[in-house]
C-alpha cells in the first residue's frame, strides 16, 4: 500500500511537470510555424492541459476500470468550474471581453447535457463515443474558422502577449513538446496503477478515486494555468483554460475512452456526478455570459463556486464511511 501512494504522488507531480511542458513546447512550435495567436489559446493550449485527463482515462479504459476514465473526466470538470475557477475569482474576479469564449459558454452547456443524456442509462457505449469524437471534430474545425475570422479578439491578444514573453528555440520547443508527450504517458501508468491500487486496498471504488484524487491530480495544470493568468490580469486567459479543458474532457477525453472500451457505471454517476456537472456548468453560463455587457465572475460568485464543490466533496467522502 505505501507503494501506490509513493505511486500516486510521484505520478501526479510527473503528470503536471510533463503537462506544462508539453503545453509549453506545443504552443512554441505551433507559434514557430505561424499559427494565430487565438488558435493557439482555443486549440493548443486547451488540448495541452486536457492531456493528462485523455492520456490517465484512455489508460482505465484499457485496463477495464471505468469509474477511474469517467470519474477522471467528470470529476475533472467539476473541479476546473467549482475549485479552480473559485480560486481564480478570489484571487481576481475575472471579466470576460473575448466574443470567442462567450460563444463557447453556450456550446459547453449543451454538450454537457448531450453528456447527461448518454449517460442516462448507464453507458458511454462505442457508438456514444464516436458521436462524442465526431462532435469534437466538428467543434474543432469551427473553432479553427473563428480563430481565422477573429484575429483581433480579446483571448488572441493576451495570447499574443504572453507567447512574446516566452520564446523558445524550435529545437528546444520540438524537445520540450516530445518529451513532455512521453512523460505523460509515463507518469498516467504510474498514477492509474497507484489508484487503483490504494483503492482495493481501502475497498473503496474506482469512481470515487477518480472522481476526487485523480480529477484534482490532473486539474492541476489548469489550477497553475489560470491563476497565473489570473495575477497578470489575464481573465480570458484565464477563463478560456476553464473552458477549453471541459469541452475537452466532456467530449475528446470521453470520446477516446469509450472508443477504447465502452463505459459502464452504476446509476449514481448520471444522479450525482453528472447532475452536478451540469448545475455548475448551466451557473457557469449564467454568471459568465454577460446578458447586459461583459460577463463577469466576482469574489462573491468565487466564494459560492467554492462552497459548491466542497459540498460536492464532502458528500462524496460520507459515502465511503
Amino acid at each position: 500500500m505505501t507503494l501506490a501512494f509513493i505511486a500516486v504522488v510521484f505520478g501526479l507531480a510527473l503528470l503536471v511537470w510533463s503537462a506544462d511542458r508539453f503545453v509549453e513546447g506545443s504552443a512554441s512550435v505551433a507559434r514557430h510555424f505561424g499559427m494565430p495567436p487565438l488558435l493557439i489559446g482555443m486549440v493548443i493550449v486547451g488540448f495541452g492541459t486536457s492531456a493528462p485527463e485523455m492520456v490517465v482515462s484512455a489508460l482505465a479504459a484499457l485496463q477495464g476500470t471505468p469509474g477511474i476514465a469517467l470519474g477522471n473526466a467528470y470529476g475533472s470538470n467539476i473541479t476546473n468550474i467549482a475549485l479552480i475557477l473559485g480560486i481564480t475569482a478570489l484571487i481576481s474576479p475575472i471579466a470576460v471581453h473575448s466574443s470567442v469564449l462567450r460563444r463557447e459558454l453556450p456550446i459547453l452547456t449543451v454538450v454537457t447535457i448531450l453528456a447527461a443524456w448518454q449517460l442516462k442509462d448507464g453507458e458511454i457505449s462505442q457508438f456514444d463515443a464516436v458521436v462524442l469524437l465526431a462532435v469534437f471534430v466538428g467543434l474543432m474545425a469551427w473553432t479553427i474558422w473563428q480563430g481565422l475570422q477573429n484575429k483581433e479578439d480579446a483571448l488572441g491578444i493576451e495570447m499574443e502577449r504572453e507567447l512574446d514573453a516566452h520564446v523558445i528555440p524550435i529545437r528546444r520547443s520540438v524537445f520540450w513538446l516530445a518529451t513532455g508527450l512521453m512523460m505523460l504517458i509515463v507518469s498516467s501508468r504510474i498514477l492509474v496503477w497507484g489508484a487503483v491500487e490504494i483503492a482495493h486496498g481501502f475497498g473503496v471504488s474506482d469512481l470515487i478515486i477518480g472522481l476526487t484524487v485523480v480529477a484534482v491530480g490532473t486539474s492541476l495544470p489548469e489550477l497553475a494555468s489560470s491563476v497565473i493568468a489570473a495575477r497578470k490580469g489575464e481573465h480570458d486567459i484565464a477563463l478560456g483554460n476553464i473552458l477549453g479543458s471541459n469541452l475537452f474532457n466532456t467530449l475528446a477525453v470521453v470520446g477516446i475512452a469509450g472508443a477504447i472500451s465502452p463505459l459502464a457505471v452504476g446509476p449514481e454517476v448520471f444522479n450525482r456526478d453528472i447532475m452536478v456537472m451540469t448545475a455548475l456548468t448551466l451557473l457557469l453560463f449564467v454568471i459568465g455570459y454577460g446578458f447586459r455587457g461583459p460577463g463577469r465572475v466576482n469574489r462573491v460568485e468565487g466564494v459560492l463556486l467554492l462552497a459548491c464543490y466542497m459540498g460536492y466533496t464532502t458528500y462524496l467522502i460520507s459515502t465511503v464511511f
